[in-house]
């Protein structure tokens, strides 16, 4: 006898985050029914919150309020456990950080399936065709410390997909993946709906994922509403702004990168003053660990690295390693105080379109708002050279607007800038030069 359809609804349901004078979720009427369903809307818009309402961690986990009915496979999902939820939904988080309990790829990803209690053949043989679909075989005996971000998340998606839940709930799941790894996943959810499994997607970008034509819900300020014209873009066209010339930011000779092994061997690379330069690359090439030499953060395997004086600001990938006061105002008057010096910090909150969020705990934000918030930080304090890792991470059309006016700005103040990216609008919007990783190798190109 063939299983029923997946099924969900939300009839006027509302939300509000422990102390929250605002609800996250406010009359929320949606049925959510078998095939692939995308969330959309600005960063804050609650599209997290309302996936997370489908696995019962709105409200079970987070704590808060809650007003109006939720049925998820049949179940009251205000009456139901979250681990109870958890066997017919699995999530995928914008933080493939937070889903990693093993330190193994094969052994993180067979997790799930050992607490059920499944056979070792099963759990083998499951482990595998997640590893296969997603076209990450060769990590299966990786470190999952060693991985790029964009490995990370693939890892945390063959977690999810071994389990074969009755629906897959995934919260911009492209937005550390390269072309590949966009591929191999949008490939893997075609598979999840042909065998009957509920897709329902938060993504800024669902071209990525071949994803225009599917039924699609916009929220706006935790309402639903009709689609918004999304803006797009990285702030300039073609061929505007500074072209570089400026004194140099940095500069290295035959640097060799990585952990506990060389991943990456460089010609020489530099950037200068008034200059954007973008590191593009396949997955798991080493632009984070790249990065991270130049900012002095990792010791080179070999070679030598050259920073001019002054401040270098640098964004990881995870925005919630930097963030940890109780408001976003905190966390750039904490720049100020290490710097020993006045900052004026409501322009830049202004810049970024936190001025709104100033008050707000980091963590109740969207991940794309504590990116800003994050990027605020570091930036605050006029640097001489910023190292940007996926700055576009979990943010909107505008809020990517945002940033390349932010970045040009930077760069016409004679600022060096370096961003790693997979990114297609940044690279073209912004960049003056750009560095293509891939096969162990850097190399040098031109204007995009």
């Amino acid at each position: 006898m063939t299983a029923p359809d997946f099924a969900a609804s939300l009839e006027r349901f509302s939300y509000w985050y422990p102390g929250g004078a605002r609800a996250a979720l406010e009359e929320v009427s949606l049925a959510i029914g078998g095939g692939t369903m995308v969330i959309r809307g600005d960063s804050g818009s609650g599209k997290s919150t309302l996936l997370r309402t489908l696995n019962g961690l709105v409200p079970h986990f987070h704590g808060g309020r809650a007003r109006g009915r939720i049925t998820v496979d049949g179940r009251d999902a205000l009456r139901t456990p979250t681990r109870v939820l958890a066997g017919a939904v699995g999530m995928v988080f914008q933080e493939p950080e937070s889903q990693v309990v093993l330190p193994g790829v094969a052994a993180d990803i067979a997790f799930g399936l050992e607490n059920r209690g499944l056979p070792s053949a099963t759990i083998g043989a499951r482990v595998e065709r997640a590893l296969d679909a997603l076209g990450i075989a060769h990590l299966r005996d990786r470190r999952v410390a060693t991985l790029s971000g964009g490995e990370r998340q693939r890892v945390a998606l063959a977690g999810v997909l071994a389990l074969e839940p009755r629906a897959v709930v995934l919260d911009e799941p492209t937005a550390q993946l390269d072309a590949t790894g966009a591929g191999a996943l949008a490939a893997a959810l075609r598979a999840c709906c042909a065998r009957g499994t509920a897709v329902i997607v938060a993504e800024h970008r669902p071209e990525r994922l071949g994803l225009r034509d599917a039924a699609t819900v916009w929220l706006a300020e935790g309402r639903t509403g009709p689609a918004a014209a999304p803006a797009s873009g990285a702030g300039r066209g073609r061929g505007e702004g500074r072209a570089g010339g400026g004194a140099m930011r940095f500069a290295t000779e035959g640097l060799a990168v990585g952990h506990d092994r060389v991943i990456l061997e460089t010609g020489p690379l530099a950037a200068c003053g008034g200059e954007i330069v973008c590191c593009t690359g396949p997955n798991g090439s080493g632009k984070t660990s790249l990065l991270r030499t130049i900012a002095g953060l990792l010791p080179p395997q070999a070679g030598t690295v050259c920073r001019a004086p002054g401040r270098t600001a640098y964004l990881p990938q995870d925005p919630g390693a930097l963030l940890h006061l109780p408001t976003v105002r905190a966390e750039l008057l904490q720049t100020q105080r290490w710097l020993g010096r006045a900052i004026p910090v409501e322009p830049l909150l202004d810049e970024l379109g936190l001025a709104e969020l100033a008050d707000r705990d980091p963590r109740d934000l969207s991940v794309g708002e504590r990116q800003r918030t994050a990027l605020a930080a570091v930036l605050a304090g006029d640097p001489e050279l910023v190292l940007l890792d996926e700055p576009t991470r979990g943010m909107d059309g505008r809020a990517r607007l945002a940033l390349g006016r932010v970045l040009q700005r930077l760069a016409a103040a004679g600022v060096g800038v370096v961003v790693a990216t997979h990114d297609p609008g940044l690279i073209d919007g912004l960049a003056n030069r750009w560095i293509r990783l891939g096969d162990g190798r850097a190399e040098v190109a031109g204007t995009p």
